[in-house]
């Protein structure tokens, strides 16, 4: 592979992203463990917390796309870190003054959860008008390195500082991180023009909904976007569980918690690594189809996790080839994505498609922590492995679909009505 140079303004929107990612992974679950070790949550109340924030953020993030879409995107990409900030910051704060309260997690959640759609779908948006088409898998891939790197790296070292400095450590390291990430914004520097409306000055309420038209009358994104939705909420959903089950009846420490993470995270930085010279070699579609398939095989096994080192073993493993499988799609599918979006619809897609995605994981995350109430943890987890493993039929679709198709221009935007 010949490295490719995308230039320095690139380099700074790579620089936030890696800041703000490396924050956010070093606080792995910081929410779920304040809520474990600090406010001693049931298991349900802790699937409640996970899915709460990301349901009504979602509801919140609504008129956030259409609005973002028509405005110039670093601003609003500055914005949403400096509101992450202040938010996040809120919680060592409390701590520090005893006043920490279960509610107050739910009320930051929800305010996180709606700036990171705003700006994953800003983002999405900018980095399209930043990049030329055929650097978009170089720059994702690299985004996707970060994001598996961080994952690696965070999580142990994030634990360890739980285990030294207390339960809301790590929670002010993402703050300040997010601070950071602001900051290497302001520097990217450059003109950016301001979008233009081109038959209406304000927003509409059509606008809310034309994201969702394009993924549901598109016929290779629709059911992509279903198999990603259903796969990501069935992955996410146990996730709280698993913390439940390993911290608690199984009896890890959150620094063997966070090491099973993070040796396992490596996983993504080599799949990242290997997913343009796969695409290269293979093809976006037959890529996207066979490591779209692979990562759906593997959560099944969480399910037979034991104490001690055999079942953190398993969990490495599990989660290794997982990740793994996740860190070549990831980025494919990313790219594919923008390719098949017009400019002028970028972020309202992306919005759309993040919204879904959060109220999909939401719900099912109350509804498997239910399920784990009522049964077993390990039990809600075997089911969800179970159910994944019917998610490659509706990509396969998706692919199918795509030789009928081109990609949308970038340089013509569509109409704005279907």
């Amino acid at each position: 592979m010949v490295r490719r140079s995308l230039g320095r303004r690139f380099g700074w929107l790579w620089g936030a992203y890696a800041v703000s990612t490396f924050g956010t992974w070093l606080a792995f679950d910081a929410f779920t463990l304040i809520a474990i070790l600090v406010l001693h949550s049931s298991p349900a109340a802790v699937s409640v917390l996970a899915a709460a924030g990301l349901a009504v953020g979602a509801a919140v993030a609504v008129p956030l796309g259409p609005w973002v879409e028509f405005r110039r995107k670093r601003p609003v990409l500055v914005a949403t870190d400096l509101t992450r900030f202040a938010a996040v910051l809120s919680i060592p704060a409390a701590f520090a003054l005893g006043m920490l309260t279960f509610g107050q997690l739910l009320v930051v959640s929800v305010i996180v959860a709606a700036a990171d759609i705003a700006f994953k779908s800003a983002s999405g948006a900018y980095l399209k008008g930043l990049v030329r088409p055929e650097h978009l898998l170089v720059a994702n891939g690299r985004f996707e390195s970060v994001t598996w790197t961080a994952s690696a790296v965070g999580p142990p070292i994030g634990m360890a500082a739980v285990g030294i400095f207390g339960p809301v450590t790590t929670v002010l390291a993402d703050a300040v991180s997010y601070l950071l990430s602001a900051a290497a914004l302001r520097a990217i520097g450059g003109p950016e023009p301001h979008p233009t409306r081109t038959n209406a000055a304000r927003l509409r309420p059509a606008d809310l909904l034309d994201g969702w038209r394009h993924i549901l009358t598109h016929p290779s994104l629709r059911p992509l976007f279903f198999n990603a939705i259903l796969v990501n909420g069935l992955i996410m959903a146990p996730a709280p569980l698993l913390a439940v089950l390993m911290l608690g009846r199984l009896g890890f420490a959150p620094w063997q918690y966070g090491l099973a993470f993070g040796v396992a995270c490596t996983g993504g930085l080599l799949g990242s690594r290997l997913a343009p010279p796969l695409v290269a070699r293979f093809g976006q579609h037959r890529i996207l189809r066979t490591f779209g398939t692979l990562r759906a095989c593997w959560p099944l096994g969480l399910a037979f996790v034991s104490p001690g080192v055999p079942g953190l073993l398993v969990v490495i493993a599990v989660e290794f080839i997982l990740i793994a499988c996740c860190g070549v799609f990831n980025p494919v599918y990313a790219t594919y994505r923008l390719e098949q979006t017009p400019t002028d619809r970028v972020t309202r897609t992306l919005s759309a498609w993040s919204i879904a995605s959060n109220a999909s994981i939401a719900t099912l995350t109350v509804l498997w922590g239910f399920l784990a109430t009522v049964t077993t943890p390990r039990l809600a987890i075997a089911a969800a492995g179970l159910l994944l493993l019917a998610t490659p039929l509706l990509l396969r679709k998706a692919v199918n679909h795509h030789p009928n198709n081109t990609p949308a221009n970038p340089a013509q935007p569509a109409p704005s009505t279907p």
